[in-house]
């Protein structure tokens, strides 16, 4: 198809005053707690440099990520704010040439950090994780303030910060968070009899930070909320008046790229999963499951067209997806079909996609934003 003008796959517009907002919403139900703000996974999709530097402007104390290819990436592009990295020890020689701070978990990675700060004669503040009840990272032996003590005779090892996380996405049910928050505060408690006080203690993610004031602790440390969605929507909850002002920071969008005739009674797409009952408008647009579109939304979703929802029908495929048009007045090759946003009175919102796809919005706004082409936008 050279020389055509529909690119495959959707292009994400990203409103960064979007992403402004929310975090001011951040500070003012946390009565200005520092903030450190996640960007992992690429911001979540909306793309990690362009995001941080706007969440930097606005006063992140930190930023977080989850290995240190993240990290150095946001270096590389001159963001010298604080960052937290969350999971990765393999690579020990890059917290030093770009001076992030370990999230540590383990005593050999200490080991290991310690003997490479000697080595370079300097010291290396990192922040230490107990398992408070997740079940996946963390010191979680009784004896866990001992340890931690431990490591703060280490030579060249500073222990600024404490962290844990939350096992629970919403919090909805608050009766195990608070086992879990009254575990690191014992840590705490006993770290500090031991004259250890490290000074950023931190276990709120963005369902604590709209609905768990007790576990605001030092700071907060907020990620899909920065991205305009709360992990309470559509359950009724009391705290969704909090996180009512959140503003969606992606759309999505595409073109259409073929308008179909067909006959009623005919199939479309892989294993006949759909048939015209009637004589149908089909548009096929030029993205499937490759560019972050679930095959999950087979049959199972809506677009929106010039401001009308239609159906995806048939099965999605790895480069195309189909949509009844029939309805739909006007519509023509090159309309643009919002995946995921808002056209006219509609909206889409990746709750809604989740809930048909069976997953969560952090699913559908990191395959989506991964896979899309990405501009910038002031909204």
């Amino acid at each position: 198809m050279s020389g055509s003008r529909v690119n495959r796959g959707a292009t994400a517009e990203i409103d960064l005053d979007a992403i402004a907002h929310n975090f001011r919403i951040v500070k003012r139900i946390t009565d200005n707690r520092q903030v450190i703000a996640v960007v992992k996974a690429d911001a979540y999709g909306h793309g990690a440099v362009d995001v941080s530097r706007t969440l930097v402007k606005e006063g992140a104390s930190y930023l977080a990520v989850a290995y240190t290819a993240e990290a150095v990436e946001l270096r590389r592009a001159g963001i010298e704010a604080p960052i937290i990295v969350l999971f990765d020890k393999s690579d020990i020689q890059s917290y030093f040439e770009y001076n992030l701070i370990p999230v540590v978990h383990d005593v050999q990675t200490i080991l290991r950090f310690s003997e490479e700060a000697r080595k370079r004669g300097r010291c290396i503040s990192m922040h230490v994780k107990v398992d408070t009840g997740m079940g996946r990272l963390g010191f979680n032996s009784e004896g866990i303030a001992e340890e931690i003590a431990d490591i703060t005779r280490m030579g060249y090892i500073e222990v600024t910060g404490l962290m844990s996380h939350f096992s629970e996405a919403d919090l909805s049910d608050r009766s195990y968070a608070n086992i879990q928050l009254e575990r690191f505060n014992n840590i705490r408690d006993a770290l500090v009899k031991k004259g250890i006080k490290p000074s950023m203690c931190h276990m709120a993610n963005s369902a604590a930070t709209l609905s768990f004031e007790d576990a605001y602790l030092d700071g907060v440390r907020p990620g899909l909320m920065l991205y305009g969605y709360s992990p309470f929507e559509g359950q009724g909850s009391k705290v969704e008046e909090k996180g009512s002002g959140l503003r969606p920071a992606m759309k999505v969008k595409t073109e259409i790229l073929s308008l179909r005739r067909l006959k009623k009674g005919t199939p479309v797409s892989y294993g006949r999963t759909f048939i015209t009952a009637r004589e149908s408008l089909i548009a096929v647009l030029p993205v499937g499951y490759a560019d972050g579109y679930s095959r999950a939304f087979s049959n199972n979703s809506e677009v929106i067209v010039r401001g009308r929802r239609v159906p995806v029908i048939g099965r999605v495929c790895m480069d195309l997806t189909m949509v009844d048009v029939t309805d739909v007045g006007g519509v023509d090759v090159g309309d643009e079909v919002i995946l995921l946003g808002v056209q006219g009175d509609e909206a889409i919102t990746a709750s809604e996609l989740a809930s048909s796809a069976g997953t969560i919005s952090y699913e559908v706004l990191t395959s989506l934003g991964s896979k899309s082409r990405r501009v910038y936008v002031k909204c």
